[in-house]
């Protein structure tokens, strides 16, 4: 299953989610399995990651819709204690 993440590092609304939620959905990401915060990713809590990563199961593919926090994720998965079973990282 395919599980989608976007994030912008604005909330004033000078920054949109859309091209990474379009770039998502047209890679097959079901809109409802699209978690997004509206956030830095340094300094503010993000709700919509945390939930995202509850989310993911063995066997599920994780997309971004932006490089950076591809690789935000990454090193935030990859500090979590195992869990049997593999998540692909898109």
């Amino acid at each position: 299953m395919l599980i989608g993440y976007v994030r912008v590092s604005k909330a004033d609304g000078s920054q949109t989610l859309a091209p990474q939620r379009d770039a998502l959905l047209a890679a097959g990401v079901d809109p409802s399995r699209i978690y997004e915060d509206l956030a830095s990713g340094r300094h503010d809590a993000r709700p919509g990651l945390t939930a995202c990563l509850k989310a993911l199961q063995p066997g599920n593919t994780l997309s971004s819709g932006n490089s950076i926090v591809s690789g935000a994720i990454s090193d935030i998965w990859s500090s979590r204690p195992r869990r049997s079973g593999s998540v692909a990282l898109a």
